[in-house]
């Protein structure tokens, strides 16, 4: 089996995340919204999930938000120096393969034009992913970088492997050089980023062609280099793009890495960009003058993995556009 094959097998695998905010004064009153959870999905089911909150809150809710995310509420009343919320989940996960043969049935044309009709998704979701969002602002320098790599007569299958691709060739990932301030011109003058910046950049060209795209937190499994023991709480979280295909089905693909999704990716939640999907944000009553903020995540593989791969997603229909 190659590695690639391998890659796609199912497996179940432990997620530890832990955030954690130190403060020099104490905390009168913390109030935070956040996405502590793993998402259901297609591709992912949960199996088990626990959220640790210290100091214990005096408010925790949950509701699904308009992306069909699980959304945390948090209130911790009582005085702090330090806060920590730490999600431990069990989860199984396998992606199917894309099939870009499949995909090449239709033009980059042809399947927004699939997307703008019956045919597509729902009208809702449809605009939602394909119009302009706050970090990501459809401006001529982000439609000439589209118009290269998705270009109208191009096969879809083509096209999105060439966007990956082309992120991943063309842009260095340099932790520091960006902000969640900087625009997508400015990440195409850096030619710099990191994962968060490749997928908005990614969404902003998928939807200035009139694909919807959407933007994915989650995690990756990662391997120590031969010879070396992984460190606990090295693990990260990572982001990446889903967009619509033809069959109303999603296909993600992560231009930090050069590949389409397979079952080392753990989906946390979805929506238009970053501020949607954002793991913890809120206010705090305090005198504190300074504050340290510490992440630590670990994605260990279990065995052995339960699930069967899932079933070939490919539509009997809609037939390619004449």
């Amino acid at each position: 089996m190659s590695q690639a094959e391998a890659d796609f097998q199912p497996r179940r695998y432990q997620v530890r995340h832990t955030t954690t905010y130190e403060y020099d004064a104490e905390v009168v009153g913390c109030y935070e919204r956040g996405f502590l959870s793993l998402r259901a999905t297609p591709h992912q089911v949960v199996v088990a999930l626990d959220v640790d909150i210290s100091p214990e809150p005096d408010v925790v809710s949950t509701h699904v938000d308009f992306f069909g995310n699980e959304s945390y509420y948090v209130e911790a009343r009582s005085r702090h120096t330090t806060f920590s919320v730490t999600m431990l989940a069990t989860v199984d996960v396998a992606w199917p393969r894309v099939d870009l043969a499949h995909l090449n049935r239709w033009t980059v044309s042809q399947a927004a034009a699939l997307a703008d009709s019956a045919a597509g998704p729902d009208l809702v979701t449809a605009a939602i992913y394909r119009l302009p969002s706050q970090l990501i602002e459809i401006t001529e320098e982000v439609a000439a970088f589209a118009r290269g790599i998705l270009a109208p007569d191009r096969p879809l299958g083509d096209a999105l492997a060439d966007l990956y691709g082309t992120i991943y060739r063309d842009f260095a990932y340099t932790t520091g050089a960006t902000s969640v301030k900087t625009t997508l011109p400015e990440i195409l003058e850096l030619k710099a980023g990191v994962c968060q910046d490749f997928a908005h950049l990614a969404i902003g060209a998928l939807r200035s062609v009139g694909l919807p795209a959407r933007y994915v937190s989650g995690y990756i499994e990662t391997t120590p280099a031969p010879g070396t023991d992984k460190l606990a709480g090295s693990d990260a979280t990572h982001a990446w793009v889903s967009t619509w295909t033809p069959g109303d089905t999603w296909v993600d693909l992560d231009p930090t890495n050069d590949h389409f999704a397979d079952s080392r990716y753990i989906v946390t939640a979805w929506g238009r960009d970053y501020r949607d999907v954002s793991p913890l944000k809120g206010i705090i009553f305090t005198e504190s003058k300074k504050s340290t903020m510490t992440v630590a995540v670990d994605v260990t593989t279990l065995a052995p993995a339960p699930l069967t791969p899932p079933p070939d997603p490919r539509p009997l229909d809609p037939r390619p556009l004449d």
